[in-house]
């Protein structure tokens, strides 16, 4: 079993390599928008909601973009339960970040030079070649500066991925056959990966249910998992926060045992 993510650049015929690549290895498909659908279903948030808060840096009358760091934690909530136990093939922005610290989590870039995206951005429909490169180049800007201020993480760098496919160079074939191997050597689940995946859905989960509860101020508080072990962390300052929020967690299926960490310090 593994689960297969891949970041998808604009234009670049990543949906059609992804469909490829998932009948190829048998695996189950996700998109980005079937998340942002369910994530809606599961929270009651609106899908143009998560959508902005997905694809849009959070503007300066929005503070430290707590509402929006809240839609991100119910998609990974929602993604978490997704790939648990399953073979998965996602695509969509960023679906990688959602999904940290997973052995069996084979993070894929799929990019595609100038020439390329401009030839699929209008077979897709736009009227123009100047049309179709500035649509490029104003999609490309919105999600690198969506990457770096939420996640500090530069989109194009090729170390936030395990292996980078050019696809105006390497025929969906041919990708999805070296894709395929590296994950039967080395990207197959384990039970500590296992362990890893059902901890980090319990953690996304308990984060979300805390994001619902507006009787909590839930945005100093850092929730871990292990074993059904829930620790809150937080500064000194948000220790009746805490407190509340370890009632609340108690009762969330799943949830053991609830600790707390405090620190001296944010």
């Amino acid at each position: 079993m593994a689960i297969i993510t891949i970041c998808r650049g604009t234009y670049t015929g990543a949906k059609e390599f992804a469909e490829h690549l998932s009948q190829h290895l048998g695996y189950r498909l996700q998109s980005r928008e079937e998340l942002l659908t369910e994530t809606s279903r599961l929270f009651g948030a609106s899908e143009d909601q998560l959508e902005s808060a997905l694809a849009q840096r959070p503007g300066f009358l929005e503070g430290r973009g707590l509402k929006r760091r809240q839609y991100l934690h119910y998609a990974q909530a929602t993604m978490a339960k997704a790939v648990q136990g399953d073979n998965i093939v996602y695509h969509g922005q960023a679906g990688h970040l959602l999904l940290p610290g997973i052995a069996h989590h084979f993070r894929l870039r799929v990019v595609a030079d100038m020439e390329y995206r401009i030839k699929v951005t209008m077979e897709a429909g736009l009227p123009n070649r100047d049309r179709a490169i500035e649509d490029i180049r104003d999609l490309d800007k919105k999600r690198s500066s969506w990457m770096k201020s939420i996640h500090g993480v530069d989109i194009n760098d090729p170390t936030a991925y395990d292996m980078v496919i050019n696809l105006e160079r390497v025929p969906y074939e041919v990708g999805a056959a070296m894709v395929a191997k590296a994950v039967e050597l080395d990207f197959q689940t384990t039970p500590e990966s296992q362990q890893v995946v059902d901890d980090l859905v319990l953690a996304s989960d308990v984060r979300a249910r805390l994001g619902l509860n507006s009787d909590i101020s839930d945005d100093r508080l850092q929730i871990a998992a292990h074993k059904g072990v829930i620790t809150i962390a937080a500064s000194v300052r948000s220790h009746a926060d805490v407190e509340r929020a370890k009632e609340f967690v108690q009762q969330i299926p799943g949830v053991e045992q609830v600790q707390s960490e405090l620190g001296t310090r944010w």
